[in-house]
């Protein structure tokens, strides 16, 4: 696998149509000047908005995904979004997990397991959010926690499809709008763990799965985040949504990787 840097966002329930075409269009215009060869930009905007996002002009600079997807190609499943559908959209991507899906919607991680399976098996790159909440964390089971998320979610992923797996770390306590910053030696401890679980899942592969940080991502301790050995991006909301602010962290974070001699 390419080593790369990955920046993007989910925009949750946020930005209509024309908000999301103006938002990825102004994006591409400020970051055109960095290397897509070596960083990644991926972007989730909502369901209503992904078939005008997939005809906009910039689509080829970034990767397009959806916030959430069906196990089954087709059936009695009201309210869901088959496979079928998304690649009928053109999409790159898909997020399996995210916590707000975990937690809000009561989603397991057999039921993750079984989105994992299937977005792979049709051809998408497959983002796996995985996180501890605040009690678990209290408990001292935040490892334990992730390594049971991983273990299960990737449960029959086969080798030859590691390069479309990608994780997303984002301690439940530490996103949306109260959500308190995750210590950056505590995100790279979290980090170190869901890579050495990779590993032994899958050998040395495993460890190649790019592992991308969210949760309170912000100016004050991106560029700290991105430069620790095991976070291979950051994944950010309420920050992303401004355009100048976005590309000011992306920015920085490469600056701060290549000082450090990450990158």
């Amino acid at each position: 696998m390419r080593k790369k840097l990955y920046f993007g966002s989910n925009f949750k329930m946020y930005k209509n149509i024309q908000a999301t075409n103006e938002y990825l269009q102004a994006i591409t215009d400020a970051t055109k000047d960095i290397d897509r060869e070596d960083f990644q930009f991926f972007f989730i905007p909502s369901y209503t908005s992904l078939e005008s996002a997939g005809k906009c002009s910039v689509r080829s600079q970034f990767m397009l995904g959806a916030q959430n997807m069906c196990w089954e190609d087709e059936g009695q499943f009201t309210g869901e979004i088959s496979p079928l559908m998304l690649k009928e959209l053109g999409l790159d991507l898909v997020m399996v997990g995210h916590s707000e899906r975990r937690h809000g919607f009561g989603e397991s991680d057999y039921t993750e397991n079984k989105k994992v399976r299937k977005a792979l098996d049709s051809g998408f790159t497959v983002l796996l959010c995985v996180g501890e909440t605040a009690q678990e964390k209290e408990f001292g089971i935040s490892a334990e926690i992730l390594r049971t998320q991983l273990k299960i979610g990737l449960h029959g992923v086969e080798e030859k499809q590691l390069d479309r797996v990608w994780i997303a770390y984002e301690p439940v306590w530490s996103i949306g709008v109260n959500g308190t910053p995750a210590p950056v030696d505590y995100a790279e401890a979290m980090h170190k763990v869901i890579k050495d679980c990779l590993e032994e899942m899958f050998g040395r592969n495993g460890r190649e799965i790019p592992a991308l940080y969210g949760g309170s991502v912000n100016p004050d301790n991106s560029s700290a985040l991105i430069i620790q050995p095991d976070i291979d991006g950051l994944f950010t909301t309420r920050t992303a949504f401004q355009v100048d602010k976005f590309t000011k962290l992306i920015k920085d974070a490469i600056s701060a990787c290549r000082e450090s001699g990450k990158f």
